[in-house]
This record gives C-alpha cells, structure tokens and sequence, in this order.
C-alpha cells in the first residue's frame, strides 16, 4: 500500500481527459488547426462521466474539438453542483501543437518521408520546429507555464481538462521532471483519462501520477471505444 501524504500536504488534481477522435480530416495533419471531432460513440461518454469528479474547475483549449467533448460529458452526467452545471474556460496555451506547414498535409506520405522514431508517438522530435509553426519543446514551455498558473489559482481542487494529445504528453513529461522528448513515448487514446496529482507541502512541491491513458469503456459490449 502506498503511504499518504501528510495532512499539511495541498492536493490539486488534474483529470486530463483528450478530445474525441476527429474523423473528417481526409487523412490529413491537423494539429492545432479547428477541426470538428465526433462524439457520436455514447458508450465511451457513459463510462468516462462517472468517473469525473463533481464540483471540479473545467477548463479546455480555445479549439472546438475540446469544448464538443466536454459538452458530450457533461451530457452524459449529472456535473450539477448547488444547481449549476460546470463553466468551462477556453485557454489557448492549452492547445495542441501548431505544426505549422505540415498542417494539411497527407499524413501517410508525411510519414512515408520522415525517419521513424523509436519510443515516440509524435512527429517529429521535440526539438524539430516545422516550418511556421512550434516544436513540441515550444509547447512544453506554453503548457507548463498554463499548468503552474492553474494549479496556484486552483489550488486544493480537482481541475478537469479536456485538451490534446500533445497537451498531455507534455502534461506527463512535467510530472514526471522528464525532459520534453520523454513524454512522446506515452500513448494518449482519444477520450482517454489521465490523472495528475500535484501536491504542495512545506518543503516543497511535487507530482503523483494515479493513472495514463485509462479507458473506462474498454470491455464493454458496445465496443472498444473511439478510434485513434
């Protein structure tokens, strides 16, 4: 059994959910283009909600995909507090990573021409900045600078955020103190649940991971969930 952490200690916690799988981009690169997600898969969102903590701060990117999925969650729960449903704030420096012009590209042929990476789920190496757009790196600074606000303005609550899969990879990378190229090695499934707990005591800070890539659904008879 793991030990607790002592009272004096502040738990803030991070439900780290991705968005629905995006399935009307013609096989091409989006990455922090607004492209439309579909929630159509009801058993995923029944099987997630419950496990959603109640009363908590919800926060997503400025991108519709993350808002069109919080909207199915909050359809499939009942996240009613003192008769008010959560608000949900847009904040940009959530956002996936501008892959600037290889947006739009065709993603088997980008992948055909680029040399495969072990360990990683990404495109590129976290330094590599694609033209016009940011490296993974980039997005690792903007996430953790969001992360650190967040966590002080919120402090000792539960923080919902529905983000990308490039958000929460470098989410994970800041908890475990890797540098940014370690968290392209997590496998982050749309819809899937990750829970970071941040914890404030006397002598310092840190972070405790309680699970990656969860999916609730898995199992059940409707399915295996969305696609990736």
């Amino acid at each position: 059994m793991s030990a607790s952490p002592p009272s004096s200690f502040v738990r803030t916690r991070w439900w780290w959910v991705r968005h629905a799988p995006v399935r009307g981009d013609g096989g091409r690169i989006y990455g922090g283009a607004d492209i439309a997600c579909d929630c159509s898969d009801a058993h995923v969102f029944s099987a997630l909600a419950p496990v959603l903590p109640r009363g908590a701060v919800w926060v997503a990117s400025h991108l519709g995909r993350t808002r069109q999925t919080a909207e199915a969650l909050w359809q499939a729960g009942d996240f009613t507090v003192d008769g008010s449903g959560p608000r949900l704030t847009a904040l940009p420096a959530l956002a996936e990573q501008n892959l600037g012009a290889w947006q739009g590209q065709d993603r088997v042929r980008f992948f055909a021409d680029r040399q495969p990476l072990a360990a990683s789920y990404w495109f590129a190496p976290a330094e590599e900045c694609p033209p016009g757009g940011e490296s993974f790196s980039d997005l690792s600074a903007r996430v953790g600078g969001a992360i650190a606000e967040l966590t002080a303005e919120h402090s000792g609550r539960d923080i919902v955020a529905v983000a990308h899969g490039g958000t929460i990879r470098a989410a994970i990378a800041l908890a475990l103190n890797l540098p940014p190229q370690g968290g392209l090695a997590f496998a982050i499934e749309n819809c899937s649940l990750t829970l970071l707990d941040h914890y404030d005591g006397p002598d310092g800070a840190g972070w405790r991971v309680g699970m990656v890539n969860a999916q609730p659904w898995l199992g059940s008879a409707e399915g295996t969930g969305p696609a990736a």
